[in-house]
């Protein structure tokens, strides 16, 4: 499997769908993803039931970046940082983490404590010195520049795009290697920013009814984005699945034939048990149990 540091060196836009649990991002690699992304969004309400406003801590997305890193593997994982949970010295820890626990990049944005989803309203960012100095702190923190920092600014919501152009040039002064410029409205701001930043690898972030144009692959890659994030859309669908599961199951009456599901089967396969057990045998034989 080609690591993100080999595969942004090729042409081409990396599609990162989203995983929110161990067993989204193995669905997501058997399904052919080259890189898996962990949604902070997703942790938070999958993981904890929790809406994504900074409530989940360093420690419990470190712990959820190990789980999620293993269960892609070997499919590199791209893992939500937030805000770095606090200034440099923060994000330096967070970003040694991050790599320790097997992610390929971290991702940090230039929000406030407590931070909100990009696509929500009443964002605040921190300045830009201190916004840079974290980024900068994460870079110099990481033992392998193969290790990337990808650098977010939500300032389009909170000033203006020519304000969110500045921040990336300072994010990428700072040592970022990608650039993330959260929520341009309209193809035309799209294209500022892919015009304004050519050759840096650039993330577009496409969220379901979020505030960017929800554009195909085709499209971005001629825009000139390198990475099309898609971090809420397994999230999203597979909610609405588990409502109708189980309002119909508190009828009484199990799913119905033909219910579009694995069989008990397929799921103990999709999951590696097969391996496992495997494993487990050899072990035995060479140990003569």
């Amino acid at each position: 499997m080609t690591s993100l540091d080999e595969r942004l060196k090729r042409p081409g836009l990396i599609i990162a769908p989203g995983a929110y649990d161990a067993l989204s991002a193995r669905l997501a690699a058997q399904a052919g993803a080259e890189v898996v992304y962990m949604t902070g969004f997703g942790v938070a309400g999958a993981g904890f039931g929790l809406p994504d406003i900074g409530l989940v801590s360093a420690a419990e997305m470190m712990e959820r970046v190990r789980v999620i890193a293993a269960a892609a593997a070997p499919v590199p994982l791209i893992a939500d940082g937030d805000n770095g949970h606090g200034g440099p010295l923060n994000a330096a820890r967070l970003a040694r983490a991050y790599e320790q626990a097997g992610a390929e990049c971290i991702q940090i944005e230039d929000q406030v404590i407590p931070k909100r989803c990009g696509h929500m309203e009443g964002k605040e960012v921190v300045a830009i010195e201190e916004a840079a100095a974290k980024i900068r702190a994460a870079a110099d923190a990481r033992t392998s520049n193969a290790f990337k920092i990808m650098a977010r600014t939500d300032a389009r919501a909170t000033h203006d795009l020519d304000e969110a152009l500045r921040r990336g040039d300072a994010f990428l002064n700072a040592g970022a290697d990608i650039l993330f410029i959260e929520a341009p409205r309209d193809e035309a701001e799209m294209r500022k920013v892919a015009d304004t930043f050519k050759g840096v690898p650039l993330v577009a972030n496409i969220v379901e009814d979020g505030k960017t144009p929800y554009l195909g692959a085709k499209e971005l890659e001629a825009l000139g984005f390198r990475i099309a994030l898609f971090p809420v859309s397994a999230l999203l669908a597979i909610t609405a699945r588990l409502q109708g599961v189980y309002a119909t199951l508190l009828k009484g009456e199990g799913l119905p034939m033909g219910e579009p599901r694995v069989t008990f089967q397929r799921y103990n396969e999709l999951i590696g048990l097969n391996e496992m057990l495997a494993d487990a045998a050899a072990i035995n034989d060479k140990t003569g149990k």
